[in-house]
């Protein structure tokens, strides 16, 4: 696709995703109509550091944003911001939106990315009660915690956690309330997801493992949270962070292939990202793809898939031979731990835990083995550069022997 006077690429979603492709496209010679449609008002922006710095009440949301307006307009990029895509057709190439305009296109990206899983339990609309996805939510819920109010955390992720960490580091009282044994058990399972934990309550952070919410408490505001066994904790503010879930309900309407099962939901692509819809691909947390390093479906919802995917998809678009096989990867600050995740450990999959150093030092690395001893991830907590050698382990495919992994004496590379 190299003819300016083609139909033009729309880009469903002003996402981390969705930009990087715009960006990409232009990168790659692409001259023709370009069109970005955006449910949110803001310009497009990435969302780490909203969890961060913003959290901190360190930055504001604009240091978020990928690029200012004169950017797109420099680059001829139509944005249409504060509209949402109600309808595609495949078959028209076209789209509809909210405000009855129809848009054609020569190739559609959908990236819907995610939306937060909602609580559905009596006081969940209370004032005080907060989520954190948009720029909009990171702002309200820093200016909520200048006031040091008692904050209750419902989820132990990392959206969780790093609510949890700000909220203490801006001298607020934390309890976070986790249904599952430890945090993280689901993504790092229990004996790496303890040592967050422990790391959290040496910094303040209370913990009420095996504990469901019932109900929140109060009524002009928030007041407390009611957990399993009719016990309140006193709350002053609420973040509920359990989990998103993928924006494909757009596709499937189109008659576009979706995946539904619990854990694999998304929109089904080949590695090249493109839907079973002609001319339509998918990038960021909505696609599902056939990874061809794993050999398995695989969905990510972490920024760097999205920038990943956001490049892949605009290449592919282009008609360029694309085979997206980028290891997932995925990043956090908390207190004075820094962290950095490559790889990806199946839901349901036996696996062994490696340490290399001593979790107590504050410096140490985890891998995750799968029955043949192979790498299937390995994540370093302040130990700066292993995270090229962690992903070389996983696309080597070979057997380690765990003991040699463990011992800080053999280099990572000698492995």
């Amino acid at each position: 696709m190299t003819d300016a006077d083609q139909q033009p690429i729309v880009i469903v979603g002003a996402s981390l995703a969705g930009a990087t492709a715009a960006a990409t496209l232009r990168a790659e010679g692409w001259s023709g109509g370009i069109v970005l449609i955006g449910s949110e008002t803001s310009l497009p922006y990435e969302r780490p550091p909203l969890s961060k710095g913003v959290l901190l009440g360190k930055d504001q949301p604009e240091v978020a944003q990928l690029h200012d307006q004169q950017w797109y307009d420099d680059n001829n990029i139509e944005l249409r911001l504060g509209k949402t895509v109600t309808a595609i057709d495949p078959k028209a190439h076209s789209v509809t939106v909210d405000d009855g305009s129809q848009v054609s296109y020569g190739k559609l990206l959908i990236a819907t990315g995610s939306r937060v899983r909602r609580i559905d339990v009596p006081g969940a609309d209370l004032p005080g009660v907060h989520y954190l996805r948009t720029a909009e939510e990171a702002q309200s819920l820093t200016d909520a915690y200048a006031a040091k109010p008692r904050v209750v955390v419902v989820g132990a992720g990392w959206i969780g956690l790093e609510s949890a960490s700000a909220a203490r580091e801006r001298g607020c009282e934390v309890t976070v309330v986790e249904p599952q044994s430890t945090a993280l058990a689901a993504v790092l399972g229990e004996e790496i997801g303890e040592l967050f934990a422990e790391f959290h309550r040496q910094h303040g952070v209370q913990f009420r493992f095996g504990t469901g919410v019932e109900g929140f408490e109060g009524t002009d505001k928030v007041t407390g949270v009611r957990v399993t066994g009719g016990e309140v904790i006193p709350a002053d503010l609420v973040v509920v962070g359990v989990g998103v879930q993928p924006n494909i309900e757009l596709a499937a309407d189109a008659g576009i292939e979706v995946a539904t099962r619990e854990n694999g939901s998304g929109i089904v692509t080949g590695a090249d990202l493109r839907t079973s819809a002609e001319d339509v691909y998918a990038a960021g947390d909505v696609v599902r793809w056939a990874h061809p390093l794993f050999g398995r479906p695989v969905r990510v919802e972490h920024w760097q898939n999205a920038k990943d995917t956001g490049k892949s998809a605009a290449k592919a678009m282009l008609g360029q031979d694309v085979a997206h096989d980028a290891i997932p990867f995925f990043f956090t600050d908390q207190f004075d731990l820094g962290m950095e995740y490559a790889g990806d450990v199946p839901r349901g999959t036996s696996y062994q835990v490696v340490l290399r150093g001593d979790p107590k030092s504050g410096a140490y690395v985890a891998f995750w083995l799968d029955d043949d001893r192979h790498v299937l991830a390995g994540m370093h907590v302040n130990t700066w550069g292993a995270t090229d050698t962690i992903q070389e382990l996983i696309r080597a495919g070979k057997q380690v022997d765990p003991a040699r992994l463990a011992d800080t004496s053999v280099e990572l590379s000698e492995v």
